[in-house]
């Protein structure tokens, strides 16, 4: 095989055992738990992303490692790093939580799919051994990083469509209790006009 086809090869399959671990285990608890809880379970996993600033390590990749894909690769990783930190530190602050859960998945997607177009547009899948001791963090760490980026989505969109049933579901028992409250009152109001009308 040719490094090109191990490091597809390596990076398909890096998302296909995420992608089954993550939908058996994972996500049925993600789902289960309050929202906040399941946000602040994916911002700890994230936060570990300061790590990716050893792309920027001689010795530790390669010394063709195209500076490019390594530079935005460190710093991208570095501020989704912090933003998630960020995440956790202000859970107790829901709005201030909120907002960082929101930047750090913004920037970490963004990062995510900025290194795959650097890693398409420079050639690294023909240069993956330049990857050195970080040769595992595309192939094993990046897919669980995009499956929980997309979680997140997911769950915020579930949140909100839970919010606005609730909403939909709260108007029309106010609705209903409005009829019952009418038809009670036209109720009460015919039975004393009909005994009014029997004593006569």
């Amino acid at each position: 095989m040719t490094p090109t086809l191990v490091f597809q090869l390596h990076l398909m399959l890096g998302y296909i055992a995420w992608l089954l671990c993550f939908g058996a285990y994972l996500w049925p608890r993600l789902k289960a738990m309050d929202a906040a809880d399941a946000h602040r379970a994916i911002a700890t996993l994230h936060s570990f992303r300061f790590f990716g600033l050893a792309f920027m390590l001689p010795g530790v990749v390669g010394p063709d490692l195209p500076a490019q894909f390594a530079s935005f690769a460190a710093y991208g990783d570095f501020a989704a790093g912090l933003l998630a930190l960020l995440a956790l530190f202000a859970f107790r602050v829901r709005p201030l939580f909120w907002l960082f859960v929101a930047a750090f998945n913004v920037a970490g997607f963004a990062d995510l799919v900025g290194d795959y177009v650097h890693a398409v547009q420079l050639g690294l899948p023909e240069m993956a051994g330049q990857l050195g001791a970080l040769y595992a963090v595309p192939v094993i760490y990046v897919p669980l990083l995009m499956i929980t980026h997309v979680a997140a989505m997911l769950l915020v969109l579930r949140h909100w469509n839970h919010r606005a049933n609730g909403g939909v579901q709260r108007l029309r028992a106010r609705r209903a209790s409005g009829w019952r409250f009418l038809a009670s009152q036209l109720t009460g109001w015919c039975s004393r006009r009909w005994r009014r009308w029997s004593a006569r």
